[in-house]
């Protein structure tokens, strides 16, 4: 097959050039990704993206310098003509058109294969949290820490079906873009607004009618004392009803039953303050209006603001993202033996430090190095001198629960993204359920907090207090604080760190 003398030019041999070389380096960068045992994320980007799109490009370019040539050679000799022709009655012409189509047929496999490949890889785990390693970190190192690390990021980001992927994509240039020129916030902003509905993610799950009945959930903590005091709490969660007879018509996820519909108007971007509720009875179309007698707005500025539907995500708003306090993942650390329980004053000289602001991680691991040692030899010589084991393995340990929860360079931690399940360390609950959102009717959304939950035991593990079948405790705070618990809200004292 001879080569036309047309592509004789320089746009058509950079195009060649081009090829040839992709070509070489995808078969060269595949055989290495099936070598390496494991797929790197910047390997992935080359074998699928970055070189088949150069690829595409030179391929362009060998006819379009055809072309130039072709009509330079037209222009000057004033006449011929403009398209070539085929003589198939010609065997060179019969040899370049098989050839051609071969070669066509081929390239548009490999394509198809490659752009399928490159679909899943935009999909993949790699893709969506190692590739802006920087940015993406803390929800990377979360999500491998939470109960859907199974589940793949776009399953809920994205979902079925190709509007939405298409909406990701377009949503992931901007991204892109402010990545590249350092744009983006820190931490990042959340929620997000374009989220896709819970309904058609959550949901492909945990649809609604898949409910869940009460569930005992044992809570231990540790005081801040020379002992490292357990303190513990065994409380019967209402998720569901007490009998699954009763379906969602009671428990915490009622607030889902398909028959209620709850709207809400919220006045911060966070959906920290909650000044309106509206409560609709699918069934008798009973309409309730509830307004926060201590936050009203006024009709303009309601009209103002988005009216959003509930759904899961406003109370399960860090299902693959969560960001333990410094409080609760030292306690995890105490339980789990990872932080020795038995090492005086550990939890005490571990919140002395974790409650400190940091630049980056290894100036964090430097201080609770540093603070750790110091507070054993300034205050207790006689344990640091005879338990420099425990306090060392401690440190290692309080250093690498530090690493899971808390990200310095985006500012990410658990006082970032706010965990609305509960009401300890954010309002969570309290948002609604605040004793303080009135109907026009004189119906108030209760704050009693046997709605959600009863207390069965408490108390340290020598003195714990229990309560008789179907009967509930009165919750008694770990330190004597009278009953100014009842009058206030946790997060006056217990705001995440």
């Amino acid at each position: 097959m001879k080569i036309p003398k047309s592509a004789y030019n320089w746009i058509s041999a950079t195009g060649l050039i081009l090829s040839l070389n992709c070509i070489l380096l995808m078969i060269i960068l595949f055989v290495i990704s099936l070598t390496m045992g494991s797929s790197s994320t910047y390997l992935g980007i080359f074998i699928y993206i970055v070189l088949p799109a150069i690829l595409v490009l030179g391929l362009i370019l060998i006819p379009v310098g055809m072309l130039f040539t072709r009509r330079k050679k037209v222009k000057a000799a004033e006449a011929g003509l403009k398209w070539p022709v085929l003589d198939f009655n010609n065997t060179g012409t019969r040899k370049s058109i098989i050839i051609v189509s071969a070669f066509t047929l081929v390239f548009v496999l490999v394509s198809a294969m490659g752009s399928y490949q490159a679909y899943h890889y935009t999909e993949s785990l790699q893709f969506c949290g190692t590739l802006c390693h920087r940015v993406m970190e803390p929800e990377y190192v979360t999500y491998l820490n939470s109960p859907h690390a199974r589940v793949l990021c776009v399953e809920c980001h994205v979902g079925e079906g190709a509007s939405w992927y298409v909406k990701s994509k377009l949503s992931g240039l901007y991204q892109v873009y402010s990545v590249i020129f350092n744009k983006y916030s820190r931490p990042i902003q959340t929620p997000i607004k374009d989220l896709r509905p819970a309904r058609e993610t959550c949901e492909k799950c945990h649809w609604p009618q898949k409910f869940y009945e009460q569930k005992l959930r044992n809570i231990r903590g540790f005081l801040s004392d020379s002992s490292n005091t357990q303190w513990n709490y065994a409380m019967l969660m209402k998720i569901g009803p007490s009998h699954s007879a009763y379906g969602l018509s009671e428990g915490i996820h009622w607030h889902i039953n398909p028959d209620v519909s709850i709207e809400y108007v919220a006045s911060t971007f966070d959906r920290e303050s909650i000044p309106w509720v509206r409560y609709t009875n699918k069934k008798t179309g009973e309409v309730q209006i509830f307004r926060d007698t201590d936050n009203s707005l006024d009709a303009k500025a309601l009209d103002s603001l988005d009216t959003r539907s509930m759904d899961c995500m406003d109370c399960h708003n860090r299902p693959s993202h969560s960001y333990n306090s410094a409080v609760v993942y030292m306690d995890n650390a105490l339980i789990s033996g990872t932080v020795p329980e038995e090492l005086p004053y550990i939890k005490k000289a571990a919140m002395k430090v974790l409650g400190d602001k940091f630049s980056t991680t290894d100036s964090a691991f430097m201080a609770i190095r540093n603070s750790i040692n110091t507070y054993y030899t300034s205050k207790h010589p006689e344990i640091y001198n005879s338990h420099k084991d425990l306090i060392e393995k401690a440190i290692v340990g309080i250093q690498g629960e530090f690493q899971k929860y808390t990200f310095p360079q985006m500012n990410a931690s658990s006082a970032s993204y706010l965990n609305h399940i509960g009401h300890w360390e954010s309002d969570g609950c309290f948002r609604c359920h605040s004793g303080r959102h009135v109907s026009e009717k004189g119906n108030l959304i209760s704050k009693d907090c046997n709605l959600c939950h009863t207390i069965i035991a408490q108390g340290t593990t020598d003195d714990l207090e229990t309560a008789p079948f179907t009967k509930t405790l009165e919750f008694r705070h770990p330190i004597d604080i009278g009953t100014s618990w009842k009058e206030s809200n946790c997060t006056e004292c217990h705001r995440s760190l």
